[in-house]
């Protein structure tokens, strides 16, 4: 641990001189420096320059699944690195961890999703699957088909395409030109999509993507029957299903994948985040048999979509020792034991504490609607998250739509100890505010 003041305050210098924060308030930056420099990690907990430890409400941005510091998948890293630490997918070229994995993924994804395209991460996923469903139908003799329906209060990424897809208007208005060809439903309305696509023109419409469980959005869970309901019309309408399993997918739900707690499967899914437990960056696109065997059928040349790190077998190898972890420690099933403390945990506060109202969850990951009281004039979550930064939990607010809402996805290792801990500190934080 670094415990020189002197060291600190010119590490925060640099960092407000040099490091443009990703989704980070950049005055604030400018004004008061960095809210925290970590230095280590040690299963749900992160411990800063000076020595302080938080629990890592949020798994750092929704992925580190198996917790921090493992050695072993360092080892992994190290090992492969040393052996080959990069080599190009590109013409055909190949490397054993990527082929490996992407075995992997097809014995462990839903349905009979079977070919993976790397990526670097979930932004260059979703932007795939949107390029990918219309090369698709380029091919069919489709062109027409090109729209991409996403939903309201839905998180898809920061690149072009992805943010364009994102159903978060900030987002969208933090750019000046959009992609073209992206529409908007109600995030749990089956007729809403039905009624788009008729508006639209089905024969326009290539592809529907959706989140099984809303995350950056404000943890929105869907009804039981949505998901079903959605095949269904994309059937009719011969429309892609798309889900994104960035957040979702490895366990952070209770099963394996998102999508699995509706009974339906997609013809494509994104991923990234707990592939690797944020330990390498990784991502991928996997297809359907189908249409892995349809764009084999009715392509010729070469697919010109790729990136430099696709299929990167460092990351790849990394990947697999997260499986294995993940499989090893039974970690999802630890995510659907521990999310029902989670989110008994939060109905408790919604009966102690006046501001909490809706609360909601779906395995390791929550969401806690704030109600806001006359004396506040803005939303009250993130004076709430800093608060319990200062005693010793991290978490995010969500105040996109009008919402003020509280969200977690701690580490699946966390133990019912430690979600106590959390409640805890949920509790005097909230209580500061009443």
């Amino acid at each position: 641990m670094i415990k020189d003041l002197d060291l600190v305050q010119t590490l925060a210098e640099l960092d407000k001189k040099h490091f443009l924060h990703p989704t980070s308030p950049i005055k604030q930056q400018q004004e008061q420096g960095p809210a925290f420099i970590f230095t280590e990690g040690k299963g749900v907990h992160l411990y800063d320059v000076m020595g302080k430890s938080v629990i890592d409400g949020m798994s750092s941005l929704w992925n580190v699944n198996v917790g921090h510091g493992r050695e072993e998948i360092g080892k992994v890293a190290m090992e492969q690195m040393s052996k080959l630490a990069f080599t190009s997918c590109f013409a055909t070229f190949s490397n054993e961890p990527a082929i490996r994995l992407a075995s992997k993924l097809s014995q462990i994804a839903p349905g009979d999703l079977s070919a993976t395209f790397f990526t670097s991460g979930g932004s260059e996923s979703n932007d795939t699957a949107y390029k990918l469903a219309r090369h698709y139908w380029i091919l069919k003799g489709q062109a027409g088909r090109k729209k991409i329906i996403s939903r309201t209060k839905s998180y898809h990424g920061v690149a072009i395409g992805a943010t364009s897809a994102t159903g978060l208007k900030p987002f969208r208005d933090f750019t000046n030109s959009l992609a073209p060809d992206f529409c908007y439903v109600e995030n749990f309305s089956a007729q809403s999509l039905r009624e788009v696509i008729e508006a639209e023109g089905p024969e326009t419409v290539a592809a529907f993507i959706a989140e099984p469980v809303q995350g950056a959005g404000g943890v929105h869970v869907a009804p039981k029957d949505y998901f079903k309901k959605i095949r269904n019309i994309c059937d009719e309408y011969g429309i892609l299903f798309i889900t994104d399993e960035v957040i979702t997918g490895f366990g952070r739900t209770g099963k394996y994948f998102g999508i699995e707690h509706y009974g339906v499967a997609p013809d494509m899914m994104c991923f990234a985040k707990g592939v690797t437990s944020g330990y390498a960056q990784l991502g991928g696109v996997m297809l359907s048999e189908r249409i892995h065997q349809e764009l084999i059928e009715f392509s010729e040349g070469t697919l010109l979509h790729g990136y430099t790190y696709s299929g990167h077998p460092m990351a790849c190898a990394v990947a697999l020792k997260n499986l294995e972890i993940i499989e090893r420690e039974n970690l999802i099933e630890n995510a659907e034991i521990t999310g029902q403390e989670m989110l008994k945990g939060f109905k408790w506060l919604q009966s102690n504490r006046k501001i909490v109202g809706e609360v909601r969850g779906l395995g390791l990951m929550g969401g806690i609607e704030i109600v806001k009281e006359q004396k506040f004039s803005t939303p009250i979550a993130p004076l709430i998250v800093s608060e319990a930064a200062k005693r010793g939990l991290i978490c995010r607010s969500v105040t996109f739509d009008g919402q003020d809402t509280l969200v977690f996805a701690p580490p699946l290792t966390i133990s019912k100890t430690e979600i106590d801990q959390m409640i805890d500190i949920l509790h005097d934080s909230i209580l500061a505010f009443e």
